[in-house]
């Protein structure tokens, strides 16, 4: 291994758009798609509608073509990803329902708990599941846009003249914890549908907010995307995988009675199986195996 000189290169967006319902969060992700991809060339825009066609509603303002999704597991939204290849932007409004929907990971969970599944083990069945989702948006060679539903509170204000109103402000984004740090430009929308810069790797975008976001979003971002130099393809990444998946049933029985026995907790992370070791909170899983036969 040798440190190189970092050089900074041309990147796909990966924008997330939060907020609470009526923030303007499909509008935004139009608007500044559409923006984006005008100044790419084609101006070619697909968008993953999870809301009953409701993005529909904006045809006439923008131009794109749509992908309705009814069941929304990670392999569905993978499919609509592969099937965006070729378009300049991609829109996936939203991704809250690969974890909230119906077919999405907390369905799933809920459903294989329901069959007298181990809840532990269930976890570690659907966790590599979408993480491989997230894996295919951040390798996608297409700019990608998502939005998140936020959870929703109401909070009393009161103006300058001392009147009380009540609004509603969006809480944490309905999906799994820490999801934020997966994408380069993160804003919370607001219902006055403010677009407020929470995240950002573009310096020119930092502590920004922006009313109605649209076409001024979309220049900075182009221009941060295409300064550099041209990105060289990404080698194939190798086989990643959660630790949970190599080892089976027994084992993870076992696995879990000897973590719950003697009061410790083995983290059990994403793991990179680089060919030689693989290590679950530093124990490799080949000792875990012997572990096991050790105890017969």
């Amino acid at each position: 291994m040798a440190f190189t000189k970092a050089v900074k290169t041309q990147a796909k967006l990966r924008l997330c758009l939060i907020g609470p319902a009526g923030s303007g969060k499909t509008y935004s992700a139009l608007s500044i798609g559409t923006g984006l991809a005008k100044l790419l060339g084609k101006g070619k825009v697909a968008l993953i509608d999870t809301e009953h066609g409701s993005a529909s509603k904006y045809a006439g303002l923008f131009d794109f073509d749509t992908l309705q999704l009814d069941s929304f597991s990670a392999e569905n939204y993978m499919a609509g990803i592969k099937d965006a290849s070729g378009y300049d932007v991609l829109i996936i409004d939203s991704l809250s329902h690969a974890w909230s929907g119906i077919g999405g990971i907390l369905d799933q969970k809920n459903v294989m708990d329901a069959r007298g599944g181990n809840s532990f083990m269930n976890w570690g069945k659907l966790t590599p599941v979408l993480n491989r989702l997230v894996e295919t948006i951040l390798a996608s060679d297409t700019h990608i846009i998502c939005t998140l539903r936020s959870k929703m509170e109401y909070v009393q204000e009161k103006d300058d003249r001392g009147k009380v109103t009540i609004r509603k402000v969006g809480m944490q984004p309905v999906m799994r914890d820490g999801i934020e740090y997966e994408f380069d430009l993160v804003g919370d929308m607001d219902q006055d549908n403010n677009f407020m810069v929470s995240k950002t790797r573009c310096p020119e975008l930092s502590g920004q907010v922006v009313k109605h976001p649209n076409g001024q979003i979309s220049k900075a971002l182009h221009a941060w995307l295409t300064d550099g130099s041209e990105a060289k393809a990404a080698p194939e990444a190798k086989a990643s995988t959660d630790a949970y998946a190599l080892l089976d049933e027994k084992g993870l029985k076992w696995l879990q009675k000897q973590t719950t026995k003697d009061g410790r907790w083995i983290k059990m992370g994403n793991m990179l199986n680089d060919g030689e070791s693989l290590t679950v909170g530093g124990i490799t899983i080949g000792r875990v195996k012997e572990l096991m036969e050790a105890s017969k």
